[in-house]
């Protein structure tokens, strides 16, 4: 009989399991293990978040059910106390690699089609209550923070790294790799002068809001092309310098640009890209919001708001799954060419992880009927029937 893969299982194929091995021996995630290793417990963890498990004893008892799909996922029955222990103590260092693996493949799918690079960067906060005694406090929450560096083009997080919640964000922000001919787009928050300098030497741009105290000196009035844009006008575009009392210049061009959104509400950008229309640079800092809304979806349709254990450890491995499994739904909404919105993808995923029929079919029911008899397909082979 022709083997038919679950969605589940088809779900996992872009993870090499050769590539994952091979990092578990060079981090050795798997010393002293013996039945369950990484990838088995990466099986357990991308299942947390498509099946929306709440708990330990939820997760065991919906996969054990289904013991007869180990054997093709190349997984295994757990025990609660192992998958507990697990969390506790593997290093995420391997699903770290997974993830890079997986936000590789979705970068090539960009770059195919030609589209301009932008990175978005912010963080959101992760709040974990009194419970976590590891947790800090930040003036507004008390948990941990995920900064992020998004392609809103191929829809994929490029990087991400959890932090304590009270990491400032430009401490994250000026480890990011920078790429050359990218445009970087963040908020106030990222304002820092020296970080800014490093975008010429890379050959990046930057597209930003300035803080409310800097002071600017205007060089010259740039004419405008273009004013109107989708849902703003720009009012404004001129090339500034940093007026400060010291002698402390910044070595960068920097263009100041006022822009006034249909709401009424005036805003002003600032950014060292010197050629593009003052237009396309406030569209640029509007896609923005892109990031915001994939925080949002994160948080409502993935396990990232309540966790199955209150330690550290645990709680940054789950969110290192949910990012992976953000990772391989949109992989396969891209292979399989799916039309669905990314929320019923993953709803529909959930409900049919373990039904064996196309993962290109997951919302059409199957083609057979198995209460209807079906004929043979050959008029030569013979037929038996019961009296």
């Amino acid at each position: 009989m022709r083997h038919l893969d679950s969605i589940f299982a088809s779900l996992l194929k872009p993870l090499d399991r050769r590539s994952l091995r091979a990092s578990a021996e060079r981090h050795g995630s798997d010393a002293y293990c013996k039945s369950f290793d990484s990838w088995r417990h990466l099986l357990a963890l991308i299942y947390v978040q498509l099946s929306g498990a709440c708990s330990l004893r939820a997760v065991v008892a919906g996969w054990n059910a289904n013991a007869h799909h180990h054997y093709h996922l190349a997984g295994t029955a757990i025990a609660r106390s192992t998958l507990a222990d697990a969390n506790k103590r593997r290093s995420m260092a391997v699903f770290i690699d997974a993830f890079a693996m997986l936000s590789g493949q979705l970068d090539r799918t960009s770059r195919a089609a030609g589209k301009t690079m932008l990175r978005l960067i912010d963080s959101t906060p992760i709040p974990l209550g009194l419970l976590c005694k590891f947790a800090t406090w930040n003036g507004r929450i008390r948990g941990l923070k995920m900064h992020l560096v998004y392609d809103p083009h191929a829809e994929r997080p490029c990087s991400f790294e959890i932090t304590p919640a009270n990491v400032n964000d430009i401490e994250v922000g000026r480890t990011t790799l920078l790429e050359e001919g990218a445009t970087y787009v963040y908020d106030k928050a990222y304002c820092h002068y020296g970080w800014w300098t490093s975008f010429k030497a890379a050959g990046a741009f930057f597209v930003t809001r300035p803080k409310t105290s800097a002071k600017w000196r205007i060089i010259e009035e740039r004419p405008l092309a273009e004013a109107r844009g989708d849902g703003f006008e720009v009012l404004s575009d001129c090339a500034v310098a940093l007026a400060s009392k010291g002698d402390s210049k910044l070595p960068i061009d920097l263009r100041r640009i006022e822009v006034c959104r249909d709401d009424g509400k005036p805003i002003t950008v600032l950014t060292n890209d010197m050629d593009r229309p003052a237009v396309e640079i406030a569209a640029l800092y509007k896609a923005r919001w892109q990031i915001e809304l994939f925080f949002r979806w994160i948080k409502q349709h993935l396990k990232i708001k309540s966790f199955l254990a209150n330690n550290d450890n645990a709680i940054r491995l789950q969110i290192v799954a949910a990012m992976i499994a953000f990772a391989l739904l949109r992989i396969a909404a891209r292979v399989h060419r799916s039309a669905l919105p990314a929320l019923r993808l993953a709803q529909l995923v959930g409900a049919c992880l373990f039904v064996r029929k196309p993962l290109a079919q997951v919302d059409k029911p199957p083609t057979v009927n198995p209460a209807k008899r079906q004929r043979s397909a050959s008029p030569d082979q013979w037929e038996f029937r019961y009296a």
